[in-house]
């Protein structure tokens, strides 16, 4: 199911891609298209403003009064296919328009111009006619003849020395220069879609890579999390069993001592009966933060199963700065630590202090235990991954807890000090707060 949503999510990336890049092409080459029509246009209309200006005005007026292919028409037809070299237009010839919607042509420089009669209808669109039957210069769009092919018209007004048109001037432009750049504006956009093609490659690989990390870190801290918790909870169990226990054990002492009618020492054993369970009732202690409450009072119960004389010193703090997790991970192995060096002294030298406390800048974790001396080596080993003074047990792994503890106060910018005087070891963490 998983590798499915993949690979629609990359499939859908690339249609993406494609799509708008296809959607980018297009509208490129529309608007280079268009621009470049435009600028072609108004180019050639300068052009045909200027030939119309140097043309003989006279001996065109002459021709128009009498329209046949005689000497006035071969002189005008000769400056025009002249000037049609000079510029490299496709075409070049005189309009005569008369009214608002159609165009004749007149004189035509142009290789066929002997299969164009005087006065023939030109192809330019009527709403060009209309803004040249007003004076206006004009331009086409692309024109799609039969005849002579594609090509785009201009025309500029022929004025005499009285101001007035008197016809209008022509210029076809070849569209094999518009045709090339569709060709440059696709050729241009391909390299822009491969980019981006491999843009999107590279970042759903960076995206897929960043899960994964993701996924593996959280899976590692959600273990790393279960093996605390499982571990918490294995001795709390522990724990209850012990009382389990011993509560059969002062049931059939009591049950002895009633059946040998010692009532006054069955009521004695009772009266300090309740006062042991009284003491594990009051266990509650006042802890902002739930997490670390439970662990507390578990850490309490199992401290007193061992016969082992536990106090908390703990600021009315939620701890909120660090997260539960890595807060029940430093207490716990700090307290399991504390814990298992503690019981190898005899019951009445067994202490343990927990205290956390908070000031303006940072967190200050320290557990302090009555223990057996340690030596220089041991000390400068203690915060080594898989050291450790315990004997060897089966199925559980030494030297993980001061371990775990420091680099997880390393990763919070901390640090951590393990202190060892002839009664006492102390291991202090600080933490700043963010």
């Amino acid at each position: 199911m998983k590798k499915t949503k993949i690979k629609l999510i990359f499939g859908l990336a690339i249609f993406l891609v494609v799509f708008f890049t296809g959607v980018n092409i297009l509208a490129s080459y529309f608007t280079i298209k268009k621009t470049t029509e435009e600028s072609i246009a108004v180019h050639n209309i300068e052009t045909a403003k200027s030939i119309a200006a140097s043309m003989d005005i006279d001996l065109y007026k002459k021709f128009l009064e009498n329209p046949v292919k005689g000497k006035e028409y071969r002189a005008i037809h000769k400056y025009f296919n002249d000037a049609r070299d000079k510029t490299g237009a496709l075409h070049l010839y005189s309009l005569a328009i008369d009214n608002p919607r159609i165009s004749k042509v007149m004189i035509a420089g142009m290789p066929m111009a002997k299969n164009v009669e005087i006065g023939m209808v030109c192809t330019v669109p009527e709403k060009q006619v209309k803004q040249a039957y007003y004076g206006k210069t004009f331009y086409t769009g692309i024109i799609n003849d039969p005849v002579y092919g594609q090509y785009l018209t201009v025309g500029a007004p022929i004025i005499d020395n009285k101001e007035e048109i008197i016809g209008f001037l022509a210029i076809d432009i070849s569209t094999e220069a518009l045709n090339h750049i569709g060709d440059n504006v696709i050729k241009n956009n391909l390299y822009m879609l491969i980019f981006n093609g491999l843009f999107v490659v590279v970042l759903l690989f960076s995206f897929f890579i960043i899960e994964k990390w993701y996924q593996r870190e959280l899976k590692k801290e959600v273990g790393e999390t279960e093996v605390t918790y499982q571990s918490e909870f294995r001795s709390l169990i522990s724990s209850v069993q012990s009382l389990r226990h011993d509560f059969s054990n002062h049931i059939q002492v009591i049950h002895g001592l009633l059946k040998l009618g010692n009532h006054e020492q069955a009521l004695e054993y009772l009266t300090y009966l309740f006062k042991e369970v009284h003491a594990i009732e009051n266990i509650n202690l006042n802890v902002n933060n739930p997490g670390l409450s439970v662990l507390m009072e578990t850490k309490k119960l199992t401290a007193e199963n061992h016969m082992v004389e536990i106090e908390f010193d703990i600021s009315d703090d939620s701890f909120s700065k660090i997260k539960s997790t890595d807060l029940i991970k430093i207490l716990s192995n700090l307290v399991d630590n504390a814990i298992e060096a503690t019981i190898e002294l005899p019951e009445p030298d067994r202490r343990i202090k927990v205290a956390c406390n908070v000031s303006n800048s940072q967190y200050i974790f320290e557990v302090t235990n009555t223990g057996l001396v340690m030596n220089e080596k041991v000390i400068e080993n203690v915060f080594e991954r898989g050291f450790s003074t315990k004997k060897e047990k089966a199925g559980k792994i030494r030297g993980q807890g001061l371990f775990i503890v420091k680099e997880i106060v390393k990763r919070y910018d901390g640090h951590i000090k393990f202190h060892v005087t002839d009664r006492e070891i102390v291991v202090t963490c600080n933490i700043p707060k963010p």
